[in-house]
């Protein structure tokens, strides 16, 4: 990787609806190498997609919580399977130290987020025990990757 494809992937970070001609303007390339440098790009799986920063209050989802999960080690694969099919769990990440999974979950209010733990995260496959953590509000998010270059 270059200093053009970092420059590219620096832009895109910034704003993913820019056209060709004005990323490969905004770097000095034209339209036709910045289009195939972006392609060579998603070829090798650098950029691997591009979508719309949603706001979930927008949309009604005003609890955002992380859970903290202990399962049974040996229900992994159904647990996982369970959590990749649960609509309320925006990210799990599988994790070293005391717990074995933490959940970023979205929920409407506390009601919402009260039957999601009792009714639908307690019965999961192989869930022995959570903890969880009310977010108050977010201090970063997505930080950008060519910063890291």
């Amino acid at each position: 990787m270059n200093d053009k494809d970092k420059q590219i992937i620096s832009r895109l970070e910034q704003d993913g609806r820019l056209s060709f001609a004005t990323l490969g303007e905004s770097i000095g390339l034209s339209k036709t190498p910045c289009w195939n440098r972006v392609k060579t790009l998603q070829k090798n799986h650098v950029i691997t997609g591009f979508s719309a920063d949603i706001s979930p209050q927008a949309l009604g989802l005003n609890i955002r919580a992380l859970v903290h999960v202990v399962i049974n080690i040996e229900q992994h694969q159904k647990f996982e399977q369970s959590i990749i099919n649960h609509v309320s769990v925006r990210s799990c990440h599988a994790v070293t130290g005391e717990f074995d999974y933490v959940l970023e979950v979205l929920a409407k209010d506390i009601n919402h987020f009260d039957e999601l733990l009792r009714v639908d995260l307690s019965r999961l496959p192989g869930v022995l025990r959570f903890n969880t953590s009310i977010t108050t509000r977010m201090i970063k998010q997505n930080g950008p990757y060519s910063k890291m270059l």
